[in-house]
């Protein structure tokens, strides 16, 4: 910031050295990452791993897509934090248990597919 805020020709000149690094590392980062994924494919081919080949041919053609994880409130907010996200699903799953009469999961009844049969009368119907 303090190159950009006062112009002169050695801090312009230490502003591109330092895109020029910056630049130069994250296109050798670029080239690491590509031929690893291309000696991948590579092992894929040899190994006869279709699945694991044509997988990796689709994600590469796809490229990189962003994934945005946005949830919206019932005010109409939208969050984005994993935190609140959490725990705008949990006060969303409580309102939608108290409704229904439940008003602690653990209280909850379980119902089977057993026919409600005593334990005794079980014990004699399995020997």
């Amino acid at each position: 910031m303090q190159w950009l805020q006062y112009l002169n020709q050695s801090n312009i000149d230490n502003l591109n050295n330092v895109r020029r690094e910056a630049s130069r590392h994250f296109r050798n980062k670029k080239k690491t990452y590509l031929n690893a994924k291309f000696e991948g494919l590579e092992n894929n081919s040899k190994i006869k791993n279709n699945w694991g080949l044509f997988r990796s041919i689709d994600d590469f053609k796809k490229g990189y897509q962003p994934r945005t994880i946005i949830v919206m409130e019932e005010k109409c907010d939208l969050i984005a934090n994993s935190f609140s996200i959490v725990a705008g699903w949990k006060n969303c799953f409580s309102q939608l248990l108290i409704v229904h009469g439940v008003s602690n999961v653990m209280q909850t009844e379980i119902y089977t597919s057993e026919p409600l049969v005593p334990l005794r009368l079980r014990w004699l119907l399995k020997s």
